[in-house]
């Protein structure tokens, strides 16, 4: 379920609470309350209105159980529960209303499971069971493969260079060509335009799990993400420029960690500002895209951030990406730039404003729309380089796994042989 700007403590949160309207259903619930631990008293009368009114004042509980059979508008109003949840909250309803295009609406809408009344205490345990699993069980979305996850941070040295124009577009190729599940989390969380080139709305999830780290796990991946196709979700913020979002970067670094495992590949786009910040989010980053800029400003931040990354993530392979290059009107010439920064530039992205207006019209990644273009051929050679660091990093920690003990006997065998025929072949010739 959705939830709304809350500071509220993840420890203050009930492990079960349960709305009903009439007495019948209370007294099936609070025995089977008691049985899984949980205090009757949360059975509380009042049905779905109840709920939204109760949950909009204080915390949402894990499991929660709402009635509706007295709704009018049952999908308006689990609507309106969704606003005052909280992320991580698994709802099971029961309402009378025997309708498969209700049921699909509520499933669609995020519920666990529509009980038909009247249910028995059967089915309450079942239903009860699937939460509790959905709770405890799997974390990813997907499954994973035999992929080697690959982790992508996106970093401008200056403001204004496109960083989160390429993060967007390398994300989406990362899904589209290499058929990875990709995520794309947007660390600038008052100006973040991740979801906005996407045409999407960018959700509560990234502002809440920020106030709130100790809530996040695999399931609040699952439902913060916006998917903005099979391949690819986006975890964006849009906070009011009015409210400071202050933290000391752990809720970041879970949120890099979830992902991690949830997905295939992960694009960050990384501010500036976070990543000198907090340095340790580029722990477990394998691939620093730099996107600069010919200019004498672009020059010397690079040449800084440059002897940053070398201290701060020796790990990672740090990719000169040359964003909006106009050949004939530069201010630093591309010589001048990398005799300057002492290294070669990567890839170098032409400048091309049509295809850009048309993607901020379309809603959709710029390499998306500029797909026969020199622009779209520099971003492949982009997602190649990225991909490659992920494959080499594959293949060094399988050759570093400890070889089992027949896999030894085996390469011991092969050595005896070896040697025997050797002998034997010197003696034939003496």
């Amino acid at each position: 379920m959705n939830a709304p700007f809350s500071g509220r403590a993840a420890a203050l949160r009930d492990p079960f609470a349960a709305f009903v309207c009439d007495d019948e259903t209370a007294e099936q619930l609070r025995p089977i309350a008691v049985e899984h631990g949980w205090s009757p008293e949360k059975v509380n009368k009042g049905g779905l209105r109840n709920a939204i009114q109760t949950l909009s004042v204080s915390a949402s509980p894990t499991i929660l159980f709402v009635d509706m059979s007295e709704s009018g508008d049952p999908l308006n109003d689990i609507n309106a529960l969704a606003e005052v949840c909280e992320p991580g909250t698994v709802v099971i309803a029961a309402g009378q209303v025997n309708d498969v295009r209700l049921y699909r609406d509520l499933i669609a809408s995020g519920i666990q499971e529509y009980l038909l009344k009247p249910f028995t205490p059967d089915h309450l345990r079942d239903a009860f069971a699937n939460a509790q699993l959905t709770i405890s069980g799997p974390r990813t979305p997907e499954a994973a493969t035999d992929k080697p996850n690959v982790m992508a941070a996106v970093v401008g040295v200056r403001g204004g260079v496109g960083a989160s124009t390429l993060a967007t577009s390398l994300a989406w190729l990362m899904g589209d060509k290499a058929s990875r599940s990709t995520a794309l989390l947007d660390l600038d969380v008052h100006f973040g335009t991740g979801a906005l080139s996407l045409d999407l709305e960018p959700g509560r999830g990234l502002t809440d799990a920020i106030e709130n780290p100790g809530r996040i796990d695999g399931l609040f991946i699952e439902r913060a993400m916006v998917r903005a196709n099979d391949r690819l979700c986006v975890l964006s913020a849009e906070a009011p420029i009015n409210q400071p979002m202050l933290t000391d970067g752990s809720a970041y670094f879970q949120l890099q960690e979830e992902i991690r495992h949830a997905f295939e590949g992960t694009v960050i786009d990384f501010p500036r500002n976070v990543m000198v910040q907090f340095p340790h989010l580029l722990t477990d980053v394998q691939v620093v895209v730099l996107v600069v800029e010919f200019t004498l400003a672009a020059t010397r931040d690079t040449i800084r951030i440059l002897s940053w990354l070398k201290a701060n993530a020796p790990q990672a392979r740090v990719i000169i990406a040359a964003n909006r290059i106009v050949s004939s009107v530069q201010e630093v010439s591309r010589k001048d730039f990398e005799q300057s920064i002492e290294r070669r530039v990567d890839v170098v992205v032409p400048y091309d404003p049509k295809p850009a207006a048309q993607a901020a019209k379309l809603g959709q990644p710029l390499v998306k729309v500029a797909k026969s273009s020199r622009l779209a051929q520099a971003m492949n050679q982009l997602l190649k380089l990225t991909l490659e660091q992920a494959e080499e990093d594959g293949e060094e920690a399988s050759s570093n796994q400890p070889t089992s003990l027949l896999g030894k006997l085996g390469k011991f065998g092969l050595q005896s042989l070896a040697k025997k025929e050797s002998q034997k072949v010197a003696l034939a010739k003496s």
